[in-house]
């Protein structure tokens, strides 16, 4: 039996209130001491999360730097030996990064080359071996090929402290240098101001030889006067008198839900006075965790325990008068709510087109949540017209951030491109071009989504899709030839549409190729890209340009690599074409012509030829 909403929440919203009533009948200071302290631990909890938060949003956005520039010095794309390169694009990626203070490259031999972003904001350039702020030799960790990030220890320069991470740079399995990217411990001073809630709170970090490396507090302390050394310092000698009793704290029993979290909460006495002092381990960002802390007056504690004594008094009387209008309230309410209820439905599958606008209401609070809501369902689908829709539902159902994080994966991509496009649209208008293009990227994207792939970009003319990735499948290979035969079947209809309506017909050419590369969020701040990028998709721009090769004007020319073909074990419409030297890549790679209409007889590749390498 199911029942209305309307008669749910207005009976149930009744029987709480009821309860309610009961409940706070029996409740006594004890209740409200205990409940002040499950508050405090809360705000204990938020406080110190919402810090260790933000401090590892600042130091992860540092650490993606050097992981996100890496493979282009493994690569070669970048070098020590090419300073003018390196040092334009070192200084691109330091201004795209507020985060960071100084970026270099260290070689083996101890030369270096960086940028540094003084306190105004120039970039001074590094090309020299001497002690660079935020690095020193010592300060370098000693790195393997396969050492992964490595946060090294505080380094102290005359221009300030700095965190720094490296990361090891490998060409063909050597260490051929060190990327570091250095972070000054000022930048995150407005990150510990901004969790100093006024005068009867101070937030604190140290490093983890215990000295003092912020501290929101250094020019007007709780106790008076100011901080007598200048940071970092030892906690024992920072002339801070709370900071100093440290030794002699003692444990609060009424947190231990912070403390199975892993957030200390103590007692200490400074100066005739009792603060309450919570601190917390921070790893990952040096040698040694740090510990991140605040205190405030326990003055604090008795204020909350006589607000809410009398709280409950007040409480009791508007509970009572709630009981008289909880029915007539709930059902007036849940009308709109089952409402959002089916439209929220809709938008859960990203059924955009088939929502309907809430209507407004006379309620102030359910009127906001019907402009909210209509706000939000026009939002999204402005934002569906740009992020695939499949993307979106995958990343949905893996897990939202953690799935769409960076990483390596073996993938196959795809990449396609129109022959001759140029000249083709230089005898169509602009909205000829446009809906030329339109109709052309509809048959591509049906076509990846229909074998489960992603369509991470169109550039120009081409489209760049792949597979594996944000699920992982065993059969991408295979996904992506299927993808490119359903292109090549749906191209040849839309041409014999096209020829009978007197309109351009569309060749195309698709390169294919399978290895491993990076996937996943690409960008800084608040402009992120869900992609690819690596050598392996290069290879599949460079397979689509190698099919200029092919000889006659096929409608669609699929070329494929040894490592996609070596995927598809019941494949035999293929046929070898030799060996060939890619653009931009060393060695040769093995290439394979796919059948775009296996079941075709008429349409063979008999008369189509693609030289072989002369090196073959």
């Amino acid at each position: 039996m199911k029942l209305p909403l309307t008669s749910i929440v207005g009976m149930g919203f009744g029987a709480f209130v009821a309860l309610a009533i009961g409940l706070v009948l029996g409740l006594s200071v004890s209740a409200n001491f205990s409940n002040t302290f499950s508050l405090l631990n809360d705000k204990t909890i938020l406080s110190t999360d919402a810090l260790e938060s933000q401090l590892r949003t600042h130091f992860t956005s540092v650490e993606n730097a050097v992981v996100g520039l890496k493979p282009y010095f493994d690569d070669g794309t970048l070098r020590i030996d090419d300073p003018e390169r390196t040092l334009e694009d070192l200084s691109i990626a330091l201004k795209s990064n507020s985060d960071i203070t100084t970026l270099a490259v260290t070689a083996p031999d101890g030369k270096r080359l960086g940028i540094y972003r003084a306190p105004s904001g120039k970039l001074w350039r590094i090309e020299t071996d001497v002690p660079t702020p935020g690095m020193t030799p010592a300060s370098l960790p000693m790195l393997e090929p396969e050492s992964p990030p490595t946060w090294g220890p505080l380094v102290e320069h005359e221009v300030g402290l700095f965190a720094n991470v490296s990361v090891p740079l490998v060409r063909e399995g050597e260490l051929i240098g060190t990327l570091t990217a250095a972070s000054s411990m000022e930048d995150l001073s407005h990150i510990v101001r901004a969790q100093d809630e006024g005068q009867d709170n101070t937030v604190f970090i140290l490093d983890g030889s215990g000295r003092v490396i912020m501290h929101s507090d250094a020019g007007s302390l709780q106790t008076g006067g100011a901080i007598k050394n200048k940071l970092p310092e030892a906690w024992q000698k920072i002339g801070d008198p709370v900071l100093a009793a440290m030794a002699s704290e003692q444990p609060i029993e009424e947190f231990q839900k912070a403390a199975d979290l892993g957030i200390d909460v103590s007692f200490v006495e400074a100066e005739d006075e009792e603060y309450i002092m919570m601190k917390a381990s921070l790893d990952g960002f040096s040698d040694q965790p740090w510990t991140i802390g605040q205190y405030y007056q326990s003055a604090t504690v008795s204020r909350e325990v006589r607000r809410l004594a009398g709280s409950m008094f007040v409480g009791f009387g508007a509970l009572v008068i709630s009981v008289l209008i909880a029915f007539w309230l709930g059902r007036r309410v849940a009308r709109p709510l089952r409402n959002l209820a089916v439209q929220s439905e809709r938008v859960g599958s990203l059924s955009l087109n088939e929502v309907e606008p809430m209507p407004r209401s006379r309620v102030a609070e359910i009127d906001q949540v019907a402009l909210a809501f209509n706000s939000m369902v026009e939002g999204l689908k402005a934002m569906n017209t740009y992020v695939p829709r499949s993307l979106f539902i995958k990343l949905m159902r893996l897990g939202g951030g953690e799935a769409a994080q960076a990483r390596e994966a073996e993938l196959t991509i795809l990449f396609t491109d129109i022959v001759g496009f140029t000249a083709l649209s230089e005898h169509l208008s602009a909205e000829e071009t446009a809906r030329l293009l339109n109709d052309h990227f509809a048959i591509l994207v049906e076509a990846v989504e229909s074998e489960g792939g992603t369509v991470d970009k169109f550039l120009g003319d081409g489209m760049l899709a792949f597979w594996g990735a944000p699920d992982e499948r065993p059969d991408h290979a295979e996904a992506a030839v299927r993808t490119a035969r359903r292109i090549a079947c749906a191209l040849k209809e839309s041409n014999l549409r096209s020829r009978s309506e007197g309109r351009p017909v569309i060749n195309t050419r698709i390169g294919i190729h399978t290895g491993r590369a990076v996937v996943g969020n690409v960008g800084a701040l608040d402009r992120w890209n869900y992609t690819v990028v690596g050598d392996t998709v290069n290879a599949a721009e460079r397979l689509q340009t190698l099919g200029k090769e092919v000889d006659g004007e096929p409608e669609l020319t699929i070329l494929a690599s040894a490592d996609t073909v070596s995927r598809l074990p019941r494949e035999h419409n293929k046929r070898p074409v030799g060996a060939h030297h890619l653009r931009g890549r060393s060695g040769l790679m093995e290439v394979y012509w796919i059948d775009p209409y296996p079941e075709t007889v008429a349409d063979t590749p008999a008369t189509r030829k693609l030289p072989v390498s002369a090196a073959e």
